[in-house]
């Protein structure tokens, strides 16, 4: 309440003294300061800001229509994916557009370079004073009560009304970082017995699979072969973020102990954007990024992996690289054909219109043929971490329609839900119409259950999931165990990788953009997962239930079935 009457005042005073002839008009505001930040005070004047613009992409609903022409099964389109020209055709601003914000930055004594492929995002430095001005805005400065972070936003700002159709959002204004958007997952106690690589035959699961998950386990579990991929052309990305770094040394053990039927001296290349790098000091391993390097390497047996590492000389301002990422690859002629990414936040740190340019540039990485995966989150149905809250907090990018989120399960036969695994319905996106019949079956089922705590009519998420507790890792030098969504990502991702190399083989394309195919020709391949839930703001959360759940999705990989699902 303090906060709210602080900026109705401040606002007054800055519409006060606005300069005479300025036809502003409010663009972006958000109610409230979010959850956990407080209001220190006015920013220095002088604080440089580092501001990006996002311009209006000139046809997104043809792009659009172009992705799920492309990615649709029935469609006599299908895995006919479109050039670096081709997207960028759909996404470069209209000329009148880029005149238009240019003569308003050249009005200003404003210089701003272009920092996305398409054209569509630019950036420019300016004081805190310019910016108020600029945008009849209010930066001040706030502060997470939990972890001291510090931020300087505004709780809305206005733009010409000349610009508006052309300009589609400015950041970082009320878009606010979540804190704890990047932790890595949670380390469980190491398990004294250890059972690598017990022999079993092609349907047996090894017994220690019970208690610790190996490739072996996966393998087993999933039907995943351990036969090599042959073709070179296929590549999986696994991004890296918050100097999370992959080492080597520990990959070599990992292979040693739970890969002895492949050499141990099999590694990824790297790619750095952002000055990323990756060290290799022992003591600079990090869980996350060992995790998802070791259950890409050590499960899509031969397929080239790729580490994408992302330093902090962000261009995407706080999104923190996740649009740099994008970009990077979007700018390449050749991206790899899979990308999975195990971070996230809550959908409600970020405003809509930040939401939907990051979204879309899924799209556009989409249509050029890559499935994008990421992990949907550890806090149930109260967000990316567990939390308080009192309505259900969907997280993002999960939320986005033109992704794959991938949630988490446990034990083995029957597997059931993992009870952290995020999941729930968008605040932001509806819901798209590949999954309305599922989520429609879902909603009924589930009757009057949680009713007014979640969106109805939003994007249902996750899409899948696999195992996703007690993960064998090695960390500098020594072997632990993890939980999370985070060993869930990795592992669908390598699935659809052998899946990728099996295509490419044959002389067909890869999957690319994966949701249209699993929620028709692909959900008789998955396995059914029809118990646990994932609890949550004083809730039970949402149980799991026969046929597509927002607590694992539509189920569990099922090689084999895949294989005769992609016409192999």
């Amino acid at each position: 309440m303090v906060a709210t009457g602080l900026l109705i005042a401040s606002l007054f005073a800055l519409a006060l003294g606005k300069p005479m002839g300025r036809n502003l008009q409010v663009h972006e505001a958000r109610e409230d300061v979010p959850d956990g930040f407080s209001l220190q005070g006015a920013a220095s004047p002088d604080t440089t800001l580092k501001l990006r613009l996002a311009l209006v992409q000139s046809d997104f609903a043809g792009l659009e229509e172009r992705l799920y022409d492309v990615s649709t099964p029935s469609s006599a389109n299908y895995g006919n994916h479109l050039s670096k020209a081709e997207v960028e055709q759909y996404i470069a601003p209209k000329p009148e557009s880029v005149d238009a914000v240019n003569a308003w930055l050249t009005e200003n004594g404003i210089s701003a370079k272009t920092i996305s492929p398409a054209g569509d995002w630019m950036a420019f430095e300016v004081p805190v004073s310019k910016a108020n001005e600029l945008f009849d805005a209010d930066f001040s400065v706030y502060t997470h009560e939990q972890t001291g972070l510090e931020v300087i936003r505004t709780m809305s700002y206005s733009i010409p009304a000349e610009l508006q159709g052309h300009l589609d959002l400015v950041h970082p204004t009320i878009t606010f970082p979540n804190p704890y958007s990047h932790l890595p997952v949670v380390s469980s106690p190491v398990k004294a017995a250890r059972h690598a690589h017990e022999n079993f035959t092609a349907r047996a699961v090894p017994s220690s699979c019970s208690s610790t998950i190996t490739p072996a386990c996966l393998q087993a579990i999933y039907g995943i072969p351990t036969t090599r991929a042959t073709e070179s052309s296929n590549k999986l990305a696994v991004s890296g973020f918050i100097e999370q770094f992959a080492n080597q040394a520990d990959l070599k053990t990992f292979l040693t102990k739970f890969r002895p039927d492949i050499s141990s001296s099999t590694t990824f290349t790297l790619q750095t954007l952002d000055d990323g790098e990756n060290p290799q000091n022992p003591s600079e391993a990090g869980v996350e990024a060992n995790l998802d390097i070791q259950y890409t390497v050590g499960l899509a047996t031969g397929v080239p992996t790729i580490f994408i590492s992302v330093g902090e000389d962000f261009q995407d301002g706080d999104l923190e690289g996740f649009l740099d990422i994008i970009n990077f690859l979007l700018a390449e002629d050749t991206p790899p054909q899979v990308l999975t990414t195990s971070y996230g936040q809550n959908e409600n740190t970020i405003s809509r219109n930040l939401a939907n340019q990051l979204c879309n540039a899924y799209a556009q990485l989409g249509a050029r043929g890559t499935s994008i995966l990421f992990a949907s989150g550890d806090g149930g149905v109260s967000g990316s971490q567990s939390s308080s809250c009192r309505n259900f907090v969907p997280t993002f990018p999960s939320g986005c329609p033109f992704m794959t989120s991938v949630g988490a399960t446990q034990g083995v036969n029957p597997e059931t839900a993992a009870d952290f695994s995020s999941g729930g319905f968008s605040n932001y996106f509806g819901q798209p119409s590949y999954q309305q019949s599922a989520v429609s079956s879902y909603l009924t089922a589930l009757g009057s259950t949680n009713k007014g705590k979640f969106n109805t009519s939003g994007r249902g998420f996750p899409d899948v999931a696999t195992q996703g507790v007690n993960f064998e890792i090695v960390v500098d030098g020594r072997q632990e165990a993890v939980d999370g969504t985070s060993c869930a990502s990795p592992t669908f991702a390598s699935v659809i990788a052998l899946l990728n190399d099996r295509l490419a083989a044959a002389g067909k394309s890869p999957l690319g953009f994966l949701n249209p195919f699993l929620y028709s020709t692909g959900a008789s391949a998955l396995n059914d997962v029809t118990s646990g839930s994932n609890p949550g703001c004083s809730t039970n959360g949402f149980p799991a239930k026969a046929g597509w759940d927002p607590v694992t999705g539509l189920g569990t990989p099922n090689f084999a079935k895949l294989l005769t699902a992609v016409g192999l």
